[in-house]
């Protein structure tokens, strides 16, 4: 929350003595020799053994040996007791339901500085997926990145799953496609879909997570059909599931190929059954995201009023729910509204508010190039050509680092009107070739 100062979450921490040198230390504590521990029950030499990790006790013997010393078996097994696990599962467990309620805050507050056993790699692994979870909606990808190197190392260790391994690359194909790393981030998941489909396991859930992602990196690579593919099958699996809420982010997903695609009449109705739900299951910040979604389609249709409608309110649920780059989107979609109505000056006014909210969240490179595409043109409209060759140069320099030829195409478009605007036909001819020949490079 704003104003408030979080300790920073580091890759988990983790005991790093085993049974053995547990059992020494406890042995030492309680003045105790190896034969005095070993009683009539055991030799000195197994004791010995024991604690130079050349043995592995019984559960029965543990037991007893827990007895004499007067500690639980769960600590000489793990170095926590049962309570001890049993306080940081609960940490964990708050966290995971901190990020499905996108309180990403305290989802970090109650993973700071816990201590993992090593005997508990299954809490480990969950904070770090919890943990990196949070951090990318934060923004915070690098950091997010290296947690998901560590819990994919920790999945390669025996007792995780074939799920397990998945559900990491799956998280850090997510990542990859907010670094803009489009061909990485399809890798890792297709990878992830692989491990899911091999692992014998029911994740029909996980499953249909990878391919929505999927299907947005399709999607901004243009190609159509494979994006198509992956989000009509994702959207058959979590029906399959009666899962309403991964059905609404699929069928979102679904209404934006449709929208890439041409079909504005199909995406607005796959919006429209997208918010619907969202509003069932009282998702804000989702249906806010999809309303900014209705005023882009609306005003595709030729609804202006429609589509000042939808975004404002898009913007009044962003503002509500404290999220800068929800409100950011809405007001660079009213910006782009108001650019078509020609009020110049709205238009410079409301993208100038968007970049403002964008700052600093490379999660966003489109929508910041977007805004100052719009920026520059709505200053070009207003007669001020040197102030809008800076705002489209910004805006090419933050489109050229998305893998997508489409999105530097715009940029360069721009350019070329600016330079006809100026009358260097020459310049204006050069950047509309250069354009096109980058589109011609799009699969379509």
């Amino acid at each position: 929350m704003e104003g408030r100062i979080l300790t920073p979450l580091r890759a988990p921490q983790r005991a790093t003595t085993g049974l053995g040198a547990r059992l020494r230390q406890l042995r030492i504590a309680a003045g105790l020799t190896q034969s005095e521990l070993a009683g009539d029950r055991f030799s000195k030499e197994y004791v010995s053994q024991i604690e130079r990790g050349k043995t592995r006790p019984t559960k029965e013997t543990l037991g007893w040996i827990g007895e004499r010393l007067g500690v639980d078996v769960s600590y000489l097994e793990t170095g926590q007791s049962w309570d001890e696990y049993a306080e940081v599962e609960a940490a964990v467990t708050r966290a995971e339901a901190a990020v499905e309620g996108h309180q990403y805050d305290e989802a970090l507050e109650a993973l700071a500085a816990l201590q993992f056993s090593p005997e508990a790699r299954e809490l480990e692994f969950r904070a770090l997926l919890a943990g990196a979870w949070a951090r990318m909606q934060q923004a915070d990808l690098r950091p997010a990145l290296e947690l998901l190197t560590r819990a994919r190392d920790l999945s390669e260790e025996p007792g995780f799953s074939d799920v397990e391994r998945a559900d990491v690359l799956y998280r850090m194909g997510v990542c990859r496609y907010k670094l803009t790393s489009i061909n990485t981030a399809q890798t890792l998941l297709s990878e992830a879909l692989q491990l899911a489909d091999r692992s014998g396991i029911p994740c029909d859930r996980l499953r249909s997570h990878i391919l929505e992602w999927r299907s947005r990196c399709s999607r901004r690579q243009r190609d159509f059909e494979a994006a198509r593919e992956d989000i009509e099958l994702a959207l058959e699996l979590a029906e399959r599931l009666d899962d309403t809420l991964t059905v609404a982010h699929i069928t979102f997903q679904a209404s934006l190929v449709a929208e890439r695609d041409g079909q504005w009449l199909r995406a607005r109705t796959l919006a429209e059954r997208a918010k619907e739900l969202y509003e069932e299951h009282g998702d804000r910040q989702n249906l806010g995201r999809m309303l900014n979604n209705l005023g882009g389609l609306n005003y595709l249709l030729g609804k202006s009023d429609d589509a000042v409608s939808y975004l404002k309110r898009a913007f009044s649920v962003a503002l509500e729910i404290g999220s800068d780059a929800d409100a950011a989107q809405a007001v660079s979609s009213l910006a782009q509204v108001h650019l078509g109505a020609q009020d110049w000056s709205l238009a410079e006014e409301q993208s100038r508010h968007a970049l403002e909210l964008l700052e600093g969240r490379p999660d966003f490179l489109d929508e910041i190039g977007n805004a100052h595409i719009v920026l520059g043109r709505a200053l070009l409209e207003q007669g001020r050509l040197d102030e809008a060759e800076r705002a489209f140069a910004e805006a090419e320099l933050n489109l050229s680092q998305l893998s997508s030829a489409s999105h530097r195409a715009v940029a360069w478009t721009a350019q070329g009107d600016l330079a006809s605007r100026r009358g260097d036909d020459s310049a204006a001819a050069a950047l509309y070739r250069r354009a096109a020949e980058a589109l011609q490079d799009v699969r379509f």
